[in-house]
């Protein structure tokens, strides 16, 4: 049963097409256990997965409280201890290139002016600050959003659809994991395509539907996050959007990385019975890798050959006119 104050609309697939969907699955929200059932249905005519009916954008906000994890997980850190001496840095420098996991790759570019849409607590703002970039945000939390603003970054608070910007004004757009969260991603895409400067880069993450995670564990899938997820792209869904939103995919690269593999395990022994303790902690493995992202590596360097680790980083940049 949905929550009292929770209103539901249906939506049409985005990307144009005509009448016509088929049922997938039905799921929860397992992030927080707030109440509601949702279903994910596939258009009949291009495949894009959807959340229907999905929450509006009024009230979809209960399913972002204030420790919901990119929240949390964005913000800027003080301090961070002294700097590492030179060999240290050098080898430190050395042994993250060689296990990168491509979940925030971009170009390489000569710093610019960038917009990061979402997840916008501050710590990415301050990297790309540090590295020289002129940096701004977009995030639908007024908390997350005033955290980056104390920071010292211009951050607008709302949804990307409502806000504004100027033309031609962006050499880089950054949003991981947002992409899946927007009610109008086509509008909302055109919108950023529209404040790019001609061959501006467009930089994105969304989770893989077409992985074989999903397939194999359907409502349990960790990255399926109902109903704050309305989207569950595939590369070819994903590169329709994108398309008809006025932007070209450059590359697609398949996460190194099996978060999300760890978690869904979690959730598909919880719904098996199995040890709370075991479970809660398969769980929260995308929060608390650490290491164990290191350890686990060369299988997801493997699987990422495969296009199979369940989470994409896309680069695109404006269509020519």
């Amino acid at each position: 049963m949905n929550a009292p104050s929770l209103k539901l609309e249906s939506a049409a697939c985005p990307l144009g097409c005509p009448p016509g969907h088929a049922p997938v699955l039905k799921g929860v929200d397992r992030l927080h256990g707030l109440p509601g059932e949702f279903q994910v249905v596939r258009c009949a005519t291009c495949g894009l997965l959807r959340t229907e009916p999905r929450p509006t954008p009024d009230t979809i906000g209960q399913y972002y409280p204030e420790d919901y994890g990119p929240y949390v997980g964005t913000q800027i850190r003080a301090g961070g201890g002294a700097p590492a001496g030179g060999l240290k840095r050098l080898l430190l420098t050395m042994f993250h290139r060689l296990v990168r996991s491509n979940e925030q790759a971009i170009p390489p570019l000569d710093p610019g002016r960038m917009l990061e849409v979402g997840r916008a607590s501050g710590a990415y703002l301050a990297t790309m600050a540090a590295a020289g970039w002129q940096v701004e945000g977009i995030e639908f939390s007024g908390a997350a959003a005033q955290r980056a603003r104390a920071g010292g970054f211009k951050v607008q608070t709302g949804s990307l659809e409502d806000a504004s910007g100027t033309e031609a004004s962006f050499d880089l757009i950054a949003g991981w994991m947002v992409i899946e969260h927007l009610h109008d991603p086509v509008t909302a895409l055109r919108k950023l395509a529209h404040w790019a400067r001609p061959g501006a880069w467009l930089c994105i993450s969304v989770p893989n539907a077409a992985a074989l995670e999903f397939r194999v564990f359907r409502g349990a899938w960790y990255a399926l996050q109902l109903p704050t997820h309305l989207y569950h792209f595939s590369p070819a869904t994903i590169a329709g959007l994108l398309g008809r939103a006025g932007w070209k995919i450059e590359r697609v690269f398949h996460q190194r990385n099996l978060s999300n593999l760890v978690a869904s395990l979690g959730y598909w022994l919880e719904d098996r019975g199995g040890p709370a303790r075991v479970c809660r902690a398969l769980q929260q493995f995308p929060d608390r890798a650490g290491r164990w992202s290191y350890v686990l590596y060369p299988l997801a360097w493997f699987m990422s050959l495969f296009g199979q680790t369940g989470r994409m980083t896309i680069w695109a940049r404006k269509a020519q006119a």
